[in-house]
Formats: C-alpha cells, structure tokens, sequence
C-alpha cells in the first residue's frame, strides 16, 4: 500500500516557504529561491531546491504563477495561516490540546524578556 502524502512541512520544506513569504509575494523562480538561501548561508543545489518548490506546488504551499519557463510562484498561504496550522498540532500531537501546558513549557524554559512580557501582556488586554 502506498503511504499517504504528508500534508506537514519537513524542515527544508519550511526553509524553502520562508524565502517565498519573504519575498512580499513578488513571484520567485527555484533558482532565485537557491539564490537567497545561498545569501542567507543556506548552501542547497539548484536541483534540491527545484524538487522541494515541486513538492510545496503539490502540497498547496506555492502556487505557479506562469506557463512559460523559468516558472515563478508564490505562496498560497500566508506565513500566520501555516505558523497557526503548526502551533495547533503542536498542542494536539504534543499537549494533548492543552494551551497551558506549552505556555508553561514556554516560560519555564526560559526567563521572558521586556519585551516578551509587554507584547504577552498587550495580548492579553486585548483578549478579555
């Protein structure tokens, strides 16, 4: 039996989404994706790359926004509809969909700064 096509993000698959949604939604093509991981330290050939926006196309991560060669794309879903996708399975698989167990796991693993209590505390005024 054939196993199911993953519908998660593997890590270079998330590397390669992050070059997309950076760029502001100007279409790239594979190699100026190859291009801005090179310049971000990130070494990957050009046939990794071309073969991980082939599967993000599949995935419904990237979109083809041309018919003639070389092909540009562009996200098809914004960086805060995946990151929220991401954090909710993380609290189902991990947590068991307890929110407050990854709060304490956040702030227990590490004092908050400033800047983190503001914008924690900012989020909170406006929820209630």
């Amino acid at each position: 039996m054939a196993r199911p096509k993953a519908s998660d993000l593997t890590e270079r698959e998330l590397e390669v989404m992050h070059v997309f949604w950076e760029a502001s939604d100007a279409p790239l093509t594979a190699a100026d994706a190859q291009q801005r991981l090179a310049t971000a330290g990130r070494e990957l050939a050009y046939t990794t790359v071309a073969t991980l926006v082939r599967i993000l196309v599949e995935k419904e991560f990237l979109l083809q926004t041309n018919e003639q060669r070389p092909f540009a794309y562009k996200p098809a879903r914004s960086f805060e509809d995946v990151s929220r996708s991401i954090v909710g399975n993380l609290v189902d698989r991990v947590f068991q969909g307890s929110r407050e167990q990854l709060l304490l796991r956040l702030v227990e693993t590490k004092r908050l700064s400033a800047k983190e209590r503001a914008l924690l505390e900012e989020v909170l005024k406006e929820k209630r």
